[in-house]
This record gives structure tokens, C-alpha cells and sequence, in this order.
């Protein structure tokens, strides 16, 4: 490789110290994960506010405050808690300086969300205007910052309740344009009251309040009527709930410490490793975990000390053991004290009082041992028939003109996977050759997979589990996502439909959703599914071309490049030039998720969409018929 010139001397001016708020403001993908604009639940803006709730919530598991107030008016955010408010004289540093708070004292927060002493002090360095006050004892401090700089500050006497006041605004430089969605506000306040029983949370004047923990967490989600009604089991520093129903999958929310831990974590693991092995031994019966947990719905919630979560975001926990501290010896060594293993601890609790459970409710028993055979049946039949499908297409070498696979997946030890390989591994499903070809061309071969699909696949709401296993497409499908056995051992963290934006596009993106949602119902819970959005419009002069997605960009673009514009209207992705799409699936790429509540009930979704009710259907087309150019502004 040939040498690159030097165009600037390197000398100790070029060496840099950046801390607290600049490092922060300079580098917020560290501390708050995607930054984004409020349209996904995983964006910053509502980390900013899940980190403000959290210090109240810690209070109230301290024992300290019975409510918290939250109010969002536009971009301004308002959280009002009755704890024991900040020390008064170090508000400033508390919520200003890194690595500063009490939660690195065990003895004044044992089981706290966020430890690390960096949450308040990333919303108010992320935020255009940050206001804290505590009130404490008849007085109050307070102070004013802007993008993390102090502006004022100020002590007097209040009447006030003890407690802390914080209002922040999002920094519009950070997150340009950005909204809140209050359906996904109103879901982290829900659970935060389902996992602090007898707390109360008002969300612009609602109040959320639950009395049976997970229990009402489960009752109030259940989208299928379970074949018995969920267990519920709580001990110290522990709680689950556990029922079957008659969906496909696993349906298992997971929590730590008040923290929804959407992606899991070891608790989530030891929770399903030990139902089937509870199971199993209950029933003296050998069957295979995955048919003990078929069709599961539940939840676990753990309250360990000092987690350790994998990614500033808290969605996964990554902790070994309930807790870990240093303990200094009488020589004045330090050695390291553990509790017991996750694990163990997880699997102990649900040895003991599931099986108990069991043993106390008898009508149970046969119910349960009835779902787990019913799913042994069919698991056998299916995967028989599924073998012999992999194994004619793999001498007729089917599979491998299919699927362009990436160097980095789930599965094979190809190299060394960062965590930042595993975030971006996906693959794209496409329709036909020639939209394949063009993604093929243009992917990045590292991460990016590619699967073709041949016509259109068959709607597996009207068809048996037994036709699907039969089915060529479908049956590769599963292979190339790894999820025969586990969905566990998914080879992609994105799964992206890719198909044109007209009318048989959208009929074979409906076909593939239908059988995800069907058989595979968690990897669209879990966040995995997307559907890939690609522009509808060129709109170019001699000097300068613009994509755009909806008629509104197409608008503007008009605008911005005046005279000489010539505009193209994409109707597939074939139409698309290899070298046009290299932008459309690289950094910059746009992604519709997925999303399937708790609540809504599947088998209504696929009956609607998917049935035989034609006419009911042809009536909703007609009530909510658009216009060309609406269905474009919705990027349809």
C-alpha cells in the first residue's frame, strides 16, 4: 500500500482532554446508545427520561416516597418525586459531575438501577435547559444549566414536600427532529408500577398503580386466553408469573431492579432453563426444554445489587452473580466477596415453589403435561419433515443459491465478533432475482446477508404446521435464520423484509410477516423484524441528486435544487441502479420496526388480514382509502 503524505505535524498540541460534558455532548452513543428521534422505544429521548424516573424510582425502593410525578408537555419533560432529595449541598456536582452521586455507597442505595454515577449527568449535558431543585427539610437548593453549563443556581426556604424536582428539554442540536411518543411512556410508567407494588406513578395526570405486582403485569398483556391461570410466585429479591397458552413461542418479559431488560440477560436464561427442568423433573419425564416452554407467557423480575447490564441502554444484564463486593482483609488486601450465581439462585426459587405448586394444585398437572406432549408431537413430526426438505434441497443445491450469507453471524466461529458485528448482522429477504442481485452487489459482505425468495410464499395462517415444514421457501428460510431449534440461536440481530413498494410487494411482505408472526412471534417482540424503506422519488439537476421517501421530501427537494430538476418515481427495487442503492442500506438506511404489543391478540391480527373475511376487509379498504400521493407521505 503506498504511503500516505503527512499534512500536519503531530506534536503534543494534537494530544486532547475531553471530560464530563464534552465527552458526553461530543460522544453520546456511549451513554444513551442511538440518539434517533423519538419514533423508536430504544431512542435516546426516552433513555434521558427513564434515567431521571429511575432515581425516583431507587428512592421509592429505598423506602423513601409513595409517588412520582411525570408530566410531558411538546419537548418539555417534568419529573416530580417525594424521596429524600438531594443532599443540598451537592446538587450541583450530583447532576453536573461524572462519576459523582451516592449510589456508589451500597449502604444509601442496595438495589439500584444505575450505579455508574453518568445518568443524570447525560440528560443534562444532552439537554437544551436542565433545571433540578431538591427540597429537603424546609429548604431547597436549585440550579440551571444549559447544554451541561451551570447558569445559575440558588438556595432558600421552601414549603415544599421533600424531594426532587427535575425539568429538561432535549437538545435539538443533539436530536434534531424529535417527538415523544406517549404509547411508549405510558408502557415504561405501567411496568415501572407493576414491578414497585404500592407505588404510584402520574402520567400527565394518570395515575398508575398496581397491587399484584407481575401477576397484573401478565393478566393485563394476555392477548390469548392461557390454558390455566398463571402462577404466581414471589420471595425475597425474586418474583415470577408462569401459564401456557396455545401460541407458538415464548412470550417471557424479563426484569432487574425495576429495569424492563428487553434483550434479556442471564436471569431470563436461568428463568427458562429452570421451568423445563422443573418440568421434566416434576413429570419424571425426559422432555426436551423446548417443548416444556412452547407457547409460554410469564415474566421474572430480580432485584440483585451493583448489575452490571450490557450497554449504557440497560436492556440486557450481563451480571454473573447477585452480588459482587470487595472486602478488605485485617492485612488490608482486597479480596472479592460473591453471592450466589444467577443461576442458581433463579433456578433454586422455581425448583422449590413451582414444584410445590404443582404438587398443591393437582387439576394443573394434566393440563400442563398435555400442552408439553401436544408440543413433543408435533415439534417430531415437523422436524422429521423438515430434514428431508434441507436435505433434497442441499443435493440439489438449492440453499446456496438462496442465501448470500455474511462472515459475520450468530453461529459459526468464522472470527472474532465484536458486539458491534452482532448489532448490525441482518439479512435482507428479498423477492426475485433482480432485487436480490442489487442488494448483493451493494452489501456490506461482513454483516450483511441476503436471502431470495422464489414467488410468492404460501400464507401459513390457512395452512397446517405440517404444509409449512413442507414448504421449500419457508423451510430454507428457517435454516438461513438458525432458528430451528432456538430461537437463541438466531444468526442475525436484523431480520429486514425488503420487497417493492407495489401491490405484490406488499402481498409478499404480509405473506413473510404472517409466518413470523405466526410461528416466530418473539423475534418481532424482541425488536428484530423490520421492513426496509427505500426511496420513492429521484429528483435531480445537473449539479445534484436527492432521494426521497415521501411526497413532503420530494417537495422540498424541488425546492432546494430550483431549476433543471428531473424526477423519477421508483416502483421497485430493481429500478433501482446497483450504485443508486449502496446509500439506501449503509449507514444512512431507514427501517420501519415491527412492533406486536402484548395485548394484541395474534390470532385476531392474522384472522383480519389473512382470512377468509373478504368482504369485512374490502369495507376497511374502502372506509380508509387514500390517495396516491397520502399512501406516499406515509411512506407506504
Amino acid at each position: 500500500m503506498a504511503n500516505t503524505p503527512v499534512t500536519a505535524n503531530y506534536t503534543d498540541d494534537n494530544i486532547k482532554t475531553i471530560e464530563g460534558v464534552e465527552h458526553i455532548r461530543l460522544r453520546p452513543g456511549m451513554y444513551i446508545g442511538r440518539l434517533g428521534d423519538g419514533s423508536k422505544e430504544g431512542d435516546g429521548i426516552y433513555v434521558l427520561l427513564k434515567e431521571i424516573v429511575d432515581n425516583s424510582i431507587d428512592e421509592y425502593a429505598m423506602g423513601f416516597g409513595k409517588q412520582i410525578q411525570i408530566n410531558i408537555v411538546d419537548d418539555e419533560v417534568t419529573v416530580r418525586d417525594f424521596g429524600r432529595g438531594i443532599p443540598l449541598d451537592s446538587v450541583i456536582k450530583a447532576t453536573s459531575i461524572l462519576n459523582t452521586g451516592g449510589k456508589f455507597d451500597d449502604k444509601a442505595f442496595k438495589k439500584s438501577v444505575g450505579l455508574n454515577g453518568v445518568g443524570t449527568k447525560a440528560v443534562n449535558a444532552l439537554s437544551e435547559t436542565f433545571y433540578v431543585c431538591s427540597y429537603r427539610d424546609g429548604e431547597c437548593s436549585w440550579a440551571r444549566f444549559e447544554r451541561g453549563e451551570l447558569k445559575d443556581s440558588g438556595r432558600e426556604p421552601t414549603k415544599e414536600k421533600n424531594g426532587t424536582l427535575v425539568t429538561f428539554k432535549p437538545d435539538h442540536m443533539m436530536f434534531s427532529k424529535f417527538s415523544y411518543n406517549l404509547d411508549y411512556v405510558q408502557t415504561m410508567v405501567k411496568n415501572y408500577s407493576y414491578l414497585k407494588k404500592g407505588l404510584t406513578l402520574v402520567l400527565n395526570g394518570e395515575p398508575y398503580k398496581s397491587e399484584n405486582g407481575l401477576l397484573d403485569l401478565v393478566n393485563e398483556n394476555l392477548s390469548e386466553t392461557p390454558l390455566y391461570p398463571p402462577i404466581h410466585l414471589e420471595g425475597e429479591d425474586i418474583e415470577i408469573v408462569l401459564s401456557h397458552g396455545n401460541a407458538y413461542g415464548e412470550n417471557i418479559s424479563s426484569f432487574v431492579n425495576g429495569q424492563n431488560t428487553r434483550d434479556g440477560g442471564t436471569h431470563l436464561a436461568a428463568y427458562r432453563e429452570a421451568v423445563a427442568k422443573t418440568l421434566k423433573d416434576f413429570f419424571k419425564k425426559n422432555y426436551d426444554p423446548v417443548d416444556c416452554r412452547q407457547g409460554i407467557v410469564g415474566a421474572i423480575s430480580i432485584q440483585i445489587q451493583e448489575p452490571n447490564f450490557e450497554g449504557q441502554t440497560k436492556t440486557k444484564l450481563g451480571s454473573t452473580y447477585m452480588w459482587e463486593k470487595q472486602v478488605k482483609g485485617k492485612d488490608g488486601s482486597l479480596t472479592t466477596d460473591i453471592g450466589p450465581t444467577i443461576r442458581s439462585f433463579v433456578n433454586d426459587f422455581i425448583s422449590k415453589n413451582l414444584n410445590n405448586y404443582l404438587t398443591i394444585h393437582k387439576e394443573l398437572q394434566p393440563v400442563i403435561e398435555e400442552k408439553i406432549k401436544a408440543s413433543q408431537k408435533e415439534r417430531e413430526e415437523i422436524s422429521s419433515i423438515q430434514k428431508k426438505t434441507r436435505e433434497r434441497n442441499k443435493r440439489a443445491n438449492v440453499y446456496n443459491r438462496k442465501l448470500r450469507d455474511c462472515r459475520y453471524h450468530f453461529n459459526d466461529k468464522v472470527t472474532e465478533k465484536t458486539a458491534d458485528d452482532i448489532e448490525r448482522s441482518s439479512i435482507f429477504i428479498t423477492e426475485g432475482d433482480s432485487a436480490s442481485g442489487t442488494i448483493t452487489k451493494v452489501r456490506n459482505a461482513n454483516n450483511q446477508a441476503v436471502f431470495s425468495l422464489r414467488g410468492k410464499p404460501i400464507n401459513c395462517y390457512k395452512e397446517s404446521r405440517k404444509k409449512v415444514a413442507e414448504n421449500e421457501e419457508l423451510n430454507l428460510l428457517i435454516s438461513a435464520l438458525g432458528v430451528e431449534d432456538d430461537l437463541e440461536n438466531l444468526r442475525y440481530n436484523n431480520i429486514i423484509v425488503a420487497t417493492d413498494a407495489d401491490d405484490d410487494g406488499m402481498h409478499i411482505r404480509m405473506l413473510v410477516l404472517t409466518f413470523i408472526m405466526k410461528y416466530y412471534p418473539d423475534l418481532i417482540r424482541r425488536g428484530h423484524v423490520h421492513i426496509l424503506q427505500t426511496p420513492l422519488f429521484r429528483v435531480r439537476n445537473k449539479k445534484a441528486t436527492k432521494y426521497c421517501y415521501s411526497s413532503e421530501e420530494k417537495e422540498e427537494a424541488i425546492k432546494a435544487l430550483k431549476t433543471g430538476v428531473e424526477i423519477t418515481r421508483f416502483k421497485g427495487l430493481g429500478e433501482i441502479s446497483s450504485d443508486e442503492f449502496v446509500d439506501f442500506i449503509g449507514e444512512n438506511m431507514r427501517l420501519d420496526p415491527v412492533k406486536l404489543s402484548d395485548e394484541e391478540s395474534i390470532s385476531d391480527i392474522m384472522s383480519f388480514y389473512m382470512g377468509d373475511n373478504t368482504i369485512e376487509r374490502q369495507n376497511f379498504i374502502r372506509e380508509n382509502l387514500r390517495s396516491e400521493e397520502e399512501l406516499e407521505d406515509v411512506n407506504i
